[in-house]
């Protein structure tokens, strides 16, 4: 009898654990390359802690897009991505992403994410994509260049002047070093360090819902002026003019730049990769003081129609635990959850806590047609940075691109 009662016993949890085997479920998620340091760490905790598992696909970033594009148009999509937040409008257009509007506003830590991410993952006053993973815009100074320049090492620029006065003392310390970089032929870099110098000063590139294209205003002009002075009194490297973003870190990672702007990313390779670089970190500054950023990374969106749903919000649940964001900040991405930044960051490199406070406040363009705007090489933005920083007809170059980019919108929202 007792053997046939262990046997029973035996039998019972065996088709227990049978069954319990049989309801775990697999979702399958993409994200871009630039996802890799993070995505596969939070992918293999969630996987190791969790009956339901998730498979992981990484993809050349300059393919997701259209891949994504073209699967979800063929029924073959993933059933979640990680997808740079600026594109979230443009597939929420199209429908092909899901409305997750009730399961957003039912977190309850809803109003503590990032509002740049959340306002991209809106469309037509739903959501459809919350954000996941985070990076910001900052401004990095070498710390012995400007002691041997004779400005105080402890102290970064905090307006238009003190850029380029503290700019020009650097330069002057002669022979390779120069005093400011930025990548003159890369739209999607000006976007990220550029814009918010405008923002900071009360200026914008596009109105509020990205209806209308808003470049030529004051605070454009006035951040145009800091750059092209800075052109012309030679404080920037020749090689800026063509830089297509190759060198956007490289340049100030060389140690012979001063002051570039940059990315919260830049700390983590900083530290890394040239240790012998002492450096500080402070904001965008506006023309007479503030500050802005721009609020960059990804947001997780779901595949209109996927059957894992129940999946993929066990999975984002894990990436917003203290636990996830932990995780992520250690590999690089900035906390999403601003009542626990602070927390997930506090045993890393304090200077990643500026970088937490300048995303938390950060912005971002919203428009349903940004890469044709914003990102593209032959679009109106990448043309006209380079033109108004080292060409000779600043009115032309803005009155072009103010016609040309309010002709893409147009068509793309059907105005």
């Amino acid at each position: 009898m007792k053997r046939l009662t262990s046997l029973l016993a035996a039998t019972a949890t065996l088709l227990s654990m049978t069954a319990l085997a049989s309801a775990a479920e697999t979702a399958n998620i993409w994200v871009r390359a630039d996802g890799s340091n993070f995505m596969p760490q939070i992918v293999e905790a969630f996987n190791k802690s969790h009956e339901n598992q998730i498979k992981l696909d990484i993809i050349p970033n300059a393919e997701l897009v259209q891949k994504y594009a073209t699967s979800a148009a063929g029924g073959t999509a993933p059933d979640g991505l990680s997808l740079d937040l600026i594109y979230t409008p443009a597939f929420a257009a199209a429908g092909q992403l899901e409305d997750i509007t009730d399961w957003a506003k039912s977190l309850p830590y809803f109003k503590d994410l990032s509002p740049a991410h959340v306002k991209t993952g809106t469309y037509k006053d739903k959501i459809y994509g919350l954000p996941f993973s985070a990076d910001s815009s900052v401004l990095i100074w070498n710390k012995k260049l400007f002691k041997q320049a004779g400005l105080d090492p402890e102290k970064g620029p905090t307006n238009f002047a003190e850029i380029a006065a503290d700019a020009e003392k650097v330069a002057a310390l002669g022979g390779d070093i120069k005093g400011f970089y930025f990548s003159g032929a890369c739209g999607g870099c000006n976007i990220f360090t550029f814009t918010p110098l405008i923002w900071a000063s009360g200026g914008d590139i596009l109105s509020e819902d990205g209806s209308k294209a808003t470049l030529d205003s004051p605070q454009m002009r006035d951040a145009i002026a800091l750059y092209r002075g800075m052109v012309e009194k030679g404080l920037v490297p020749e090689g800026a003019k063509t830089d297509s973003g190759a060198n956007f870190f490289a340049a100030f990672a060389g140690g012979n730049v001063g002051i570039a702007p940059s990315g919260a990313f830049a700390i983590g390779a900083l530290n890394t990769q040239y240790k012998d670089i002492d450096y500080g970190v402070t904001f965008l500054p506006g023309k007479d003081g503030g500050w802005s950023s721009f609020a960059g990374g990804d947001n997780f969106v779901v595949t209109k129609g996927t059957p894992k749903l129940a999946v993929l919000k066990e999975f984002l649940d894990y990436a917003y635990s203290l636990e996830g964001q932990t995780l992520l900040a250690s590999r690089g991405s900035l906390p999403v959850r601003g009542d626990i930044a602070k927390e997930a960051l506090k045993d890393l490199d304090p200077r990643y806590q500026i970088a937490a406070e300048a995303m938390a406040k950060g912005k971002t363009p919203y428009s349903v047609v940004f890469n044709d705007i914003i990102n593209s090489a032959n679009g109106p933005w990448a043309q006209m940075i380079n033109e108004v920083f080292f060409g000779d007809d600043v009115d032309g170059a803005l009155a072009n691109a103010q016609e040309t980019m309010q002709g893409i919108i147009d068509a793309g929202t059907g105005q």
